[in-house]
């Protein structure tokens, strides 16, 4: 384990960004951020900060080395499936994220699901690639069942159609999945399945996993799971780790599933590290795998890192060294997660200006700044999320009650979902799953 001051490089400037960087901060350690826009948290806490694209991985490692960073974290996506781990990497600086190759776990879908099918690892689902517009109408004709029709690559949660929720029609999804790929050359079909869907996110040092609380978010942009899917409007998580409507022993076995990726992954010599994202779907007494995604989630990300108690930038270490602990230690508190965002999210979204007020910040509520740029109590909306707004109390409504309490602290005009974590909400699902 280093032991000295470690000068730390986080790329993103978004609300999960945010949440790593005051993380990064709290273990006294010296930030060197990197982000696209100029987020006034991370900002504020950063030692130094580059406002630039995230994707330009040769200006992004030349500004690491003139930092003198020793170790990196990567948060977005998009900067994941370039070569800028590799890159770090090689100039002798450690990465607490994963390689290229490592992450085409999200990256690509098509590799994710042949991963799962060739190592027999439980989870997976009935799916299909298709190359040739011309024999998708003769697949959904043929097998009679409803798909998920998904790009093969990266969507920020939004390039996802269902038949029978987004798509009514079988013309409605034969169009969709052939303008896949007409722009990307191939689509994956993929069975669709019912049921609640739950995040659970994992560390990883290649050989060793220490989970995080399972998370359930919420990515239709209107209140009671209505309207377009975003990036995600929310998330909560209970005091006991779990979830009210997931069984227990799902959850276990969605912790196995993860353990035999990291296994297999490293068994095919290419070892995963960093943070692994697994989406599932409760069916019946069993997780199915949505996705598997190699980065922290957002918002559930968020949720779990405002819960967590140990120092984030020793984990980080032991991450790299491949020594990481077993388990590790979180506030037994519930938490939920709103998103503030700018009015017409969704669709057709019209950004404006917010006021904040965040003195004094009480123990219990969060303010996280995402795809907003200006100072801490005045920004300036992107046509993205801008502010997660984060409440911790002993249950669920409680915690969405705290969010509520607080939003006299936000002023100007935006949009956010208020059912999120209500005691109204959690009976339903309680009830759907029964």
């Amino acid at each position: 384990m280093i032991t000295m001051k470690n000068k730390v490089l986080l790329v993103g400037g978004g609300g999960r960004e945010d949440a790593i960087a005051r993380k990064i901060l709290s273990s006294g350690a010296e930030l060197y951020s990197v982000m696209k826009n100029r987020n006034p948290s991370i900002f504020s806490v950063s030692r130094k900060a580059f406002i630039h694209d995230e994707l330009d991985v040769d200006s992004i490692l030349k500004f690491a080395l003139e930092s003198g960073v020793d170790l990196a974290f990567v948060g977005p996506d998009p900067v994941l499936n370039t070569k800028l781990v590799d890159r770090l990497e090689e100039e002798g600086i450690r990465v607490a994220s994963p390689s290229y190759e490592a992450a085409r776990l999200e990256t690509s879908k098509e590799f994710m699901r042949k991963f799962v099918e060739r190592n027999s690892i439980p989870g997976n689902i009935e799916f299909k690639v298709i190359t040739e517009q011309s024999e998708i109408a003769g697949l959904l004709e043929k097998s009679g069942k409803e798909y998920a029709i998904k790009p093969i690559g990266l969507t920020g949660g939004k390039g996802v159609r269902v038949m029978g929720v987004q798509l009514h029609t079988k013309e409605e999804a034969v169009s969709y999945a052939a303008s896949v790929i007409e722009k990307d050359g191939a689509v994956i079909l993929e069975e669709r399945i019912q049921g609640e869907e739950f995040s659970l996110q994992v560390l990883s040092d290649g050989t060793n996993i220490a989970p995080f609380p399972i998370v359930q978010d919420f990515k239709r942009a209107y209140e009671n799971d209505e309207g377009p899917n975003t990036g995600g409007m929310g998330a909560i998580s209970d005091s006991n780790g779990g979830l009210p409507f997931i069984k227990q022993t799902v959850a276990e076995e969605a912790l196995e599933i993860i353990r035999r990726i990291v296994f297999h992954m490293k068994d095919e010599g290419n070892p995963f590290k960093g943070v692994i994202y697994g989406q599932f779907m409760q069916v019946g007494d069993s997780p199915k795998i949505v996705e598997i995604n190699a980065r922290f989630a957002d918002p559930e990300g968020i949720s779990v890192l405002t819960l967590l108690e140990d120092d984030f930038v020793e984990l980080m270490n032991e991450i790299v060294e491949g020594k990481l602990r077993a388990s590790m230690k979180f506030r037994e508190k519930a938490s939920v997660l709103k998103y503030v965002v700018p009015e017409g999210y969704g669709s057709n979204p019209t950004p404006g200006d917010l006021e904040i007020s965040t003195d004094p910040e009480p123990d219990d509520f969060r303010v996280y700044y995402a795809a907003v740029s200006g100072t801490l109590n005045n920004v300036k909306m992107s046509t993205s999320r801008a502010l997660a707004l984060v409440g911790l109390a002993d249950t669920i409504p409680e915690a969405s009650a705290r969010v509520e309490e607080n939003l006299w602290r936000i002023r100007g005009n935006y949009y956010m979902r208020h059912d999120i974590g209500t005691e109204e909400m959690l009976r339903r699902k309680k009830e759907n799953v029964s």
